[in-house]
């Protein structure tokens, strides 16, 4: 009779989707890769994207390197790019000085958003961006938006075809997100105290369409929240007391893999799939120090989000299927910056306002 520890099933990994089908036009693989994204969109909300063909691991490796060297600046130097110069968004945050769920997370970090044409500080979200005074650290930075932007065009035209949508359709979609409103955050977490009452970045859902997240090697931290009924976890051990199974569901680490980024969606595609695909629950408990670059593909600031023709279709032919019967439950639109200004602006006359804050 084998140890049970050994025997005992354990929970696939997430799933692993190249993008490099989608890297040349008619290349093989494209239609299993998107059913592919379609299934992990459909049963996790998160999936593990690998990269490897688009960008050369020591890009995101030098960026970890950057940020490793700005967070071990004296706290003083780092104050100099606060968010409290701009519009409580953009720039620096002290550790604790972000909050999730009225907890504050245990990390500190940068933020960096869309440059807009007439910025504004005084307004929520429409400040400048501030850069750290590391020789090329902006340069490098700003080369990984640009890489991140495509990829996020890439993806979202994938998922269109998982999705079913005609070359009209698709185009239509990739007409809401080619002037992202994107969001990239450099994160610093250092080891979670013993009896910390909090995360080093609490339980949340992200807003917008696609996060694609880079972090160094260290394992147990990203925690993902999957619902579905009789999952078998691996016990590895790592995780920390609070990691027991939850009404509904289960805590499990989602850590990383050598050439992927971690991909999530976001709660627009929750409108733009009419509810087949979700935004999934995930939180962060470091209990080493870690570093980590999540950038958030976002549709653009005025783009009218509302569910696509082909989801609608599969949800009818489903229906179909079923023999349903009764009005289907359908998505109101919403305009993005409207959205996302009712998510994050009551946070600002507080000093709040950072981007994962979420009530």
């Amino acid at each position: 009779m084998g140890d049970s520890a050994f025997d005992a099933p354990k929970l696939a990994s997430l799933p692993i989707i190249s993008i490099e089908p989608f890297l040349t036009p008619n290349a093989h693989g494209r239609l299993s890769a998107a059913a592919a994204l379609h299934a992990a969109c459909s049963e996790y909300g998160f999936f593990y994207l690998d990269i490897s063909s688009y960008a050369d691991p020591s890009e995101p490796e030098e960026l970890i390197r950057l940020a490793r060297e700005f967070f071990a600046r004296p706290q003083q130097e780092k104050d100099e790019i606060s968010i409290a110069n701009q519009d409580n968004a953009r720039g620096y945050q002290r550790l604790k000085e972000n909050v999730t769920n009225g907890k504050a997370d245990n990390h500190e970090g940068i933020d960096f958003y869309r440059p807009v044409e007439t910025p504004d500080k005084s307004k929520p979200l429409w400040g400048e961006n501030q850069w750290p005074a590391i020789p090329g650290f902006r340069e490098k930075y700003e080369r990984w938006v640009e890489k991140m932007k495509k990829l996020g065009l890439i993806v979202v035209e994938a998922m269109a075809t998982g999705l079913g949508l005609t070359s009209e359709e698709c185009a239509e979609l990739l007409s809401k997100v080619d002037d992202s409103f994107w969001v990239m955050r450099v994160i610093g977490y250092p080891p979670l105290p013993d009896n910390y009452d909090g995360y080093s970045c609490g339980a949340h859902r992200d807003y917008g369409c696609l996060t694609f997240l880079y972090a160094d090697p260290t394992p147990g931290a990203l925690q993902v929240f999957l619902t579905q009924p009789g999952l078998l976890v691996e016990k590895t051990g790592s995780l920390p007391p609070e990691q027991e199974v939850e009404e509904g569901g289960q805590w499990i680490n989602a850590d990383p893999i050598p050439g992927c980024v971690v991909c999530n969606i976001g709660e627009m595609w929750e409108i733009w799939s009419n509810g087949l695909y979700q935004s999934t629950l995930h939180r962060v408990v470091h209990k080493g120090s870690n570093y980590r670059v999540p950038f958030f593909f976002e549709p653009n600031f005025d783009a009218r989000i509302e569910p696509l023709p082909a989801s609608l279709r599969l949800q009818d032919e489903d229906r179909t299927i079923r023999g349903a019967h009764g009005p289907r439950k359908t998505y109101q639109p919403v305009v993005y910056g409207d959205f996302l200004l009712r998510k994050v602006g009551s946070n600002f006359d507080s000093g709040m306002g950072r981007y994962d804050s979420d009530d």
